[in-house]
């Protein structure tokens, strides 16, 4: 009778579901020739929701992964939470891990009678590089509270307090927090989810399209631009959308951190409100209600957002909503280095086509 470890090795292999049409976006140059190429799909969409731009397979379901955070803290505050503008951005992010990230994550907690041992989320070190090397320096282990969906939880567990809900538990899909998220994420999206699966930090994680996506993100920054036009610089922002849109924009160091691309982009793009996720996810809304949306078939975290400069690049010019994306090059490309130097560069292709599918 063969063992169980050989049964096992000789079983058919799982079926694999239907692969994405992605096409190159971004290729590393190494001395003229090509190294390697980061396949992939992008849609720009314009503030009345045209798709101006397209690449690969757009309407392909994806899991957003972090991406969703922005629509989860809308959810959230539609559910009552309010949060001062930092604790709030914070609630959206993947942080750093910084030490100011992690006072802001305890405080959230703090203001409604909760601790770290209300966490359901999963344990890890910071992520930004510089954060997670100092606190391995001062002894520090992976934590509930390093990890960088941290402001996150404390804001879905403050929910929770502020409804009379269980805090414990609030993680499951039958919870009323989550199917309050599940209905937010589909009026905003326009989509119902295509899947539900479990993101890293133990989140519920609903997979779209990049359409349905970059519909949503339009939608915050569009909120966010409207009401910050007439609240004199204050957060009094009328819809729970601009109050997440207004709190990202005025505290991007709390949605990422500093030296993180996020970061940079939106304090560099006044208007508009940005968000990576893991697996190479980036959305961009901006403030007249257009929106781009990418996702990278290889995960690769270093070509999002050199796709997603491009994608600005073609959504300023088809739209002529006057962006500028001029200072947006710095962080469009990197170089490829050999012995130290610069040999290459990591760069976008010409990958972008009108699209003519009526279904975008």
């Amino acid at each position: 009778m063969p063992s169980p470890a050989l049964s096992a090795a000789h079983a058919p292999a799982p079926a694999v579901p239907a692969l994405p049409q992605h096409t190159p976006l971004v290729a590393a140059i190494r001395d003229g020739l090509v190294e390697s190429v980061h396949y992939g799909s992008a849609l720009a969409l314009a503030a009345d929701g045209t798709a101006v731009a397209a690449a690969g397979d757009p309407l392909a379901p994806f899991y957003p992964r972090s991406s969703l955070k922005p629509l989860q803290t809308v959810a959230m505050v539609r559910a009552g939470l309010e949060l001062p503008a930092g604790l709030l951005a914070l609630a959206a992010a993947s942080h750093s891990g910084a030490a100011e990230h992690r006072q802001r994550a305890l405080r959230i907690l703090e203001l409604h009678g909760l601790s770290v041992s209300d966490f359901e989320n999963s344990s890890d070190l910071p992520y930004g590089t510089a954060e997670r090397e100092e606190w391995l320096r001062n002894g520090g282990g992976a934590t509930q509270l390093t990890q960088n969906c941290s402001g996150k939880h404390a804001a879905m567990a403050a929910t929770c307090v502020i409804n009379g809900w269980p805090v414990k538990g609030y993680l499951d899909p039958s919870h009323p927090l989550q199917k309050i998220v599940k209905t937010t994420v589909t009026e905003l999206t326009g989509e119902e989810p295509l899947a539900l699966s479990t993101d890293g930090c133990g989140t519920p994680l609903f997979a779209l399209t990049l359409r349905g996506m970059a519909r949503a993100f339009g939608l915050i920054a569009q909120a966010a631009g409207s009401a910050g036009k007439h609240d004199g610089g204050g957060l009094g922002a009328p819809t729970a959308e601009a109050a997440v849109g207004l709190a990202m924009q005025r505290h991007p160091e709390m949605v990422a951190g500093e030296g993180r691309d996020v970061t940079e982009l939106m304090r560099l793009l006044p208007g508009s409100v940005a968000k990576d996720g893991f697996e190479g996810v980036q959305l961009v809304g901006l403030g007249d209600g257009s929106a781009v949306a990418v996702k990278i078939s290889d995960g690769g975290d270093r070509a999002r957002m050199p796709a997603t400069i491009r994608l600005l690049e073609a959504l300023a010019t088809a739209s002529g909503n006057g962006i500028d994306t001029a200072p947006l090059a710095g962080i469009g490309t990197a170089p490829v280095l050999g012995g130290g130097h610069p040999v290459g560069l990591l760069q976008p292709l010409e990958f972008l086509s009108t699209p003519v599918n009526e279904a975008l």
